[in-house]
C-alpha cells in the first residue's frame, strides 16, 4: 500500500515539473518573439530620403507628396 502511494506522487512530481518547463519554455518564446518584432520596425541602412523614393516609385503616394515630404527632409 505504501509503494502505491509513493509511486502516483513520484509522477505527479514529474508532471508538475515539467508543467513548470513548459512554462518557462513557453516565456522565453514569448519574450524572444516580442524583442524580434520589435527590431523590425527599423530598416537598417536605408535613408528616409530613399525610403520616400521608394514610396513614391511603388505608387503609394503623389508627387506632389513626394515633393512636398522631400522639401520636409531637406529642411
Amino acid at each position: 500500500m505504501m509503494n502505491g502511494m509513493f509511486g502516483g506522487g513520484m509522477w505527479f512530481g514529474w508532471i508538475f515539473w515539467l508543467i513548470i518547463l513548459g512554462v518557462i519554455i513557453w516565456a522565453v518564446v514569448q519574450f524572444t518573439n516580442r524583442n524580434q518584432n520589435q527590431n523590425t520596425n527599423v530598416t537598417p541602412g536605408k535613408t528616409p530620403l530613399q525610403i520616400l523614393k521608394e514610396r513614391y516609385a511603388k505608387g503609394e503616394i503623389t508627387k506632389e507628396q513626394y515633393e512636398q515630404m522631400k522639401q520636409d527632409l531637406m529642411n
